[in-house]
C-alpha cells in the first residue's frame, strides 16, 4: 500500500519533502521573508472590492491591517463552487480567519485572505452542489457552466438565478431561514458579473464579518501585481516543471504516490487564447505551443505585458505566484493540496522565495440534532458511520437483541476454543498440525465474514422499517460522499439560522470536530 503523504506529515512525518514541519506557528512567523509592496496590494484589493461591491467597513479594517509593515497573510483557496459549493470551501475560510485571529498582534497584524480559483477551468468540479431539507430530500443543483473557460470569466445567467429561487422554493425548512439565506443569495447576485464573483459575494458575506478578505487573481488591478512572477517563469519555463518531477521521482522511491506529473515539454502555465479557452502551454526550448496554435516566446510576453490575466499558473505554480504576491505566514491546505506541496518545496528558489507553513484545514461534519441522538444510541461516531454505516447500524441492533452470534465476543470465544483445539492435535501428530492451523483460519474467516452478513442483513431490515441507515447516509454520505465534502453549507444556515456559521467560528483552527448543531 502507498504511503500517505497529508496522513505523514499531520503525524510530524514527511520532512524531507515539506520545507516546514507540521504546526511550526513560532518558526513561521520568527521567519523573515522576502517584502512586498503592501501598498499596492492594498491598494489592488480595494479596487477589486470596490468592483465586486463588497467594500464594506469590514473590508476597510482588514486593508488596514494588511497596510501595517510587518503584516502577515493566513491564505486560504478554492474553486469557485456552485453557491459556495461543499461545506469545507467554507471551512477553511473560517480556518484562516481563525488562524490569523490567533496569531495576530497589533504590532505585527495578521490577515486572513481566501483566494478565489476564479482561472480554474474545470466547470465539472464547479457547477454543481448538494443540499439537504428537513423532509431527508436531498436537493442537487446542477447549472450548465461551459467546460474549458476560466469561471471568472463566465457571466452568470439569469437561468440560473431561476434555478437558485425554485431550489429555494421548493427547500422544506423554517420560512424565516429561508427567507435570510434567500436574502444572502439576492445580494451576492444583484450585482452580477461572474460565476466567480457570486461565489466571492457569499463567501464575503459569511466570512467577511470575521476578517477574511477574499481575492480574484484575474481582477485587473491584481493579476498585474502577479506579472513580474509569472515573466520570471516564462525566463526559464521548463525548470519548475523539472523540478516537480525530480519530486515525483524521489515520492515514488520512497513510496508515496505523486500527485502532480509534469510530462516532457509541458510548462507551469496556461494561455486563455482568443476563443476563450484555457489551455496548458507547452515548450520546446524554441516555441510555445497549445492544442490550438503555436507561439513565439516574443509572443507570450507581449501576450503578458498587454493583459497579464491571460497567462495563468498551472497547480504546480499557483501557491508560488500567490505567496510571492502576498506576506504569506501560513497556507491553510486540504489533504490534496499537502500532497501537492510536497512536490513544490524546490519550486519556491526558483522565484526567490520559501515555502510557508502549509497548515492542514479544519475539518468539521455537523451533526443536526435527529442525527446526533441517533448515533448516540448506536453508540458511534459520525466517522464510524461514513466508513461502515450498514455495520454500525447492525452492531447496534446486535446488541440492543442481544443477538450474540453476531457479537465480537463470540467470534473471540470460538477463536480461543480453535486455537486450543489446533495446539492439542499438534500435540498428538506433528504431521497434522499445518491441516489444522489452515483449517482454523479458515474457519475463523468464513465465520466473521457470516457474522459481517448477519449484521449487515439486520441493518437493512431495520432500515426498511425505521429509514435509520438512509437517514445517517442522506445526512453524514450524501451521494456516498463524506459530508464536508459533497453538502453545500447553506443546507445548515437554511434549517437552523445562523447558529451554525457562530458555532463555526469559535472552534479552534486546524481541529477535526464533529459539531452538533442546538
Amino acid at each position: 500500500m502507498a504511503r500517505n503523504v497529508a496522513a505523514e506529515y499531520q503525524q510530524g512525518g514527511a520532512a524531507e519533502f515539506i520545507r516546514l514541519p507540521y504546526g511550526a506557528l513560532e518558526q513561521a512567523q520568527a521567519e523573515g521573508r522576502p517584502d512586498v509592496d503592501r501598498a499596492a496590494l492594498v491598494q489592488a484589493l480595494r479596487a477589486y472590492h470596490r468592483d465586486l461591491g463588497t467594500l464594506d467597513q469590514d473590508v476597510e479594517a482588514t486593508l488596514a491591517k494588511l497596510a501595517h509593515p510587518l503584516s502577515r497573510v493566513v491564505v486560504t483557496g478554492q474553486q469557485a463552487g456552485a453557491l459556495t459549493g461543499p461545506a469545507y470551501s467554507v471551512h477553511k475560510g473560517a480556518d484562516a480567519a481563525l488562524l490569523a485571529r490567533k496569531l495576530s498582534r497589533e504590532e505585527a497584524p495578521v490577515v486572513a485572505v481566501y483566494w478565489v480559483a476564479s482561472q480554474d477551468h474545470d466547470a465539472a468540479e464547479v457547477a454543481s452542489t448538494t443540499l439537504l431539507d428537513h423532509a431527508e430530500r436531498l436537493h442537487r443543483l446542477t447549472l450548465d457552466v461551459p467546460q474549458g473557460v476560466p469561471v471568472g470569466r463566465v457571466p452568470w445567467r439569469p437561468e440560473w438565478t431561476a434555478q437558485v429561487h425554485t431550489l429555494l422554493d421548493q427547500f422544506d425548512a423554517p420560512a424565516e431561514h429561508v427567507a435570510a439565506v434567500r436574502c444572502r443569495l439576492e445580494r451576492a447576485l444583484a450585482a452580477g458579473g461572474s460565476y466567480a464573483d457570486v461565489f466571492a459575494r457569499l463567501i464575503h458575506g459569511l466570512l467577511g464579518p470575521a476578517g477574511l478578505l477574499v481575492l480574484d487573481p484575474l481582477h485587473p488591478a491584481l493579476a498585474s501585481l502577479m506579472a513580474p512572477t509569472l515573466a520570471r517563469e516564462l525566463e526559464r519555463p521548463l525548470e519548475s516543471s523539472s523540478r516537480i518531477e525530480e519530486a515525483a521521482h524521489a515520492l515514488e522511491q520512497a513510496g508515496f504516490t505523486p500527485q502532480l506529473r509534469r510530462p516532457a515539454g509541458a510548462t507551469n502555465l496556461f494561455l486563455e487564447e482568443d476563443d476563450g479557452q484555457r489551455r496548458l502551454l507547452r515548450f520546446d526550448g524554441q516555441q510555445f505551443r497549445t492544442e490550438a496554435r503555436t507561439y513565439s516566446p516574443a509572443q507570450i510576453r507581449a501576450s503578458l505585458e498587454a493583459d497579464p490575466s491571460r497567462l495563468t499558473p498551472a497547480a504546480g505554480l499557483r501557491p508560488v505566484v500567490q505567496d510571492a504576491l502576498l506576506p504569506t505566514l501560513a497556507f491553510v491546505v486540504g489533504p490534496g493540496e499537502i500532497a501537492y506541496g510536497a512536490q513544490l518545496r524546490d519550486v519556491y528558489p526558483l522565484h526567490e522565495l520559501q515555502q510557508p507553513l502549509l497548515w492542514p484545514r479544519l475539518s468539521v461534519t455537523w451533526l443536526e440534532p435527529n442525527v446526533a441522538r441517533l448515533l448516540r444510541r448506536l453508540e458511534a461516531t459520525a466517522a464510524q458511520v461514513q466508513a461502515d454505516p450498514e455495520g454500525v447500524l447492525g452492531r447496534s441492533l446486535a446488541r440492543e437483541r442481544q443477538a450474540s452470534a453476531l457479537s465480537a465476543a463470540r467470534l473471540n470465544s470460538l477463536r480461543t476454543e480453535l486455537h486450543a483445539l489446533t495446539e492439542e492435535i499438534g500435540a498428538l501428530d506433528p504431521t497434522l498440525a499445518g491441516a489444522a492451523q489452515r483449517t482454523q483460519s479458515r474457519t475463523i474467516t468464513r465465520m466473521a465474514h457470516l457474522q459481517d452478513l448477519g449484521l449487515r442483513a439486520l441493518a437493512r431490515a431495520e432500515n426498511e422499517r425505521t429509514g435509520q441507515l438512509s437517514r445517517l447516509r442522506s445526512h453524514l454520505l450524501p451521494g456516498g460522499v463524506p459530508q464536508e465534502r459533497e453538502m453545500n453549507f447553506l443546507t445548515f444556515l437554511l434549517k437552523h439560522g445562523e447558529a451554525p456559521l457562530n458555532l463555526l467560528l469559535q472552534q479552534t483552527p486546524g481541529a477535526h470536530l464533529e459539531l452538533t448543531i442546538p
